[in-house]
């Protein structure tokens, strides 16, 4: 591609596109002209090559990759997850189904970009529109027909997909997330439903999701507890529900698993395909990443929502552990009204916590712990910071048949702190300490 918004890409003869994002662009402008620039597109300034003032350079970036990219792309079907939870499982579940299928299927979310196997990791969730762009043009040069991608709130908002058609979205839940960003739940709500107003095809939405009516459109294919995809008769210990009285096992554990599979199960029916490949899916990296250690199970999970964190507790208390050892922590320069509200669940919830480190960022991890602490009236926790000891320190506390929960952070594979990056694998450790 011949645009770049990031100087240090740039080669001889680009265009080269300030971005006012948090880090302004223009700063970088003269880096890029001395990597070869040859035109720059900007909002202010005066530069020694051909320059193109704009009144938004992101705007310009979008109708530029749309008039110049998009129909290299436009033969992709495009399937959006948008929703608080259960995206990166959903779309996960997707990727895998249609790829076990023979269709060629590629996934663009928190935990990478994913062709026939992982391929690199990504910095957000939901791409800026030049990298998704190119990673759409990747997907075009490998003949896949389908890519499904995570939707965030803060993409959306930030029209990081605008101009894209979807063929496919989906609605998995909503619940209050983000509000450090959107301020209030009507401004996150309204950010979701910009994925359905680019949907040309069909929308799946969860209803028995408080938030359903707000994404209901007439292309709407509804599932859950009643709906167009009915679900009954969940068995969580042996592993099964029905949909539509169809009869399905599963190798995933939880009912929030089992509406990520219903997710699943309503799109390949819209399609026509084998819904039975459910049977043989499994959960993405650090989504109930499960190691076993005796009688005892270990559990990784990216759980760091209130909603999150309440799910996978409701799902391993129907699995009748002795005692349930959760360890958590709260990322630092984030949304702070989740903290105290995560730390209740836990302790209302577990039989011991140990509250440590997630990433504290620039935060005081302190003042994160203080926080999760405030107005808290249970006394079955403690505290160790240092993630490792604490987990650790939970694996001592298994006794038979007992279940340690290690929450927040799943995939990641670092620890930001004071801004510096270091690696930790929260599952690395675990096999490391049993």
């Amino acid at each position: 591609m011949n645009i770049k918004d990031d100087s240090r890409k740039v080669v001889k003869g680009d265009i080269f596109v300030a971005l006012r994002k948090e880090n302004d662009g223009h700063k970088y402008i003269n880096d890029a002209i001395k990597n070869g620039a040859s035109k720059v597109i900007v909002e202010y300034g005066k530069y020694s090559v051909e320059t193109k003032k704009v009144a938004d350079t992101h705007k310009y970036l979008v109708d530029y990759l749309y008039d110049n990219y998009y129909k290299l792309i436009k033969k992709l079907k495009l399937i959006g997850v948008t929703g608080t939870n259960g995206k990166t499982t959903t779309c996960y579940l997707i990727y895998q189904a249609l790829n076990k299928l023979g269709i060629k299927c590629a996934y663009i979310g928190t935990i990478g970009f994913y062709l026939d196997k992982k391929i690199r990791s990504l910095n957000n969730t939901t791409p800026d529109i030049l990298q998704l762009y190119e990673l759409l043009l990747e997907c075009v040069d490998n003949d896949i027909e389908y890519v499904v991608m995570e939707c965030s709130s803060h993409a959306l908002d930030m029209h990081r997909l605008d101009k894209l058609e979807f063929q496919y979205g989906i609605f998995t839940n909503l619940t209050e997330e983000h509000l450090d960003y959107h301020k209030n739940i009507t401004n996150y709500i309204n950010a979701k439903k910009k994925l359905f107003d680019q949907v040309i095809l069909k929308t799946f939405v969860n209803i028995d999701d408080k938030y359903y009516d707000y994404f209901i459109r007439n292309n709407s294919i509804t599932y859950g507890l009643k709906g167009d995809y009915r679900l009954s008769d969940i068995n969580l210990v042996k592993k099964q529900f029905k949909v539509n009285d169809v009869l399905y096992k599963t190798k995933l554990i939880g009912k929030h698993n089992i509406y990520n599979l219903l997710t699943v199960i309503s799109l390949l029916s819209e399609l026509d395909l084998d819904t039975k490949v459910i049977e043989n899916l499994s959960c993405p990296p650090g989504r109930m990443d499960i190691v076993n250690k005796g009688d005892n199970v270990i559990v990784i999970d990216y759980a760091h929502t209130p909603d999150a964190v309440s799910k996978i507790l409701d799902c391993v208390k129907e699995l009748n552990f002795k005692k349930i050892i959760t360890i958590m922590g709260c990322g630092g320069d984030r949304d702070r009204f989740k903290r105290p509200i995560m730390s209740e669940i836990a302790c209302n919830n577990s039989d011991y916590v140990i509250f440590t480190n997630d990433n504290p960022r620039w935060e005081n991890p302190n003042n994160i712990i203080s926080d999760m602490l405030h107005n808290l009236d249970k006394f079955n926790y403690e505290i160790i910071l240092n993630r490792e000891k604490a987990i650790e320190k939970g694996i001592q506390m298994l006794e038979k048949n007992d279940i340690l929960l290690v929450l927040g952070k799943g995939h990641e594979d670092y620890q930001m702190i004071k801004g510096v990056k270091y690696h930790f694998d929260d599952k690395e450790i675990v096999l490391k300490k049993i």
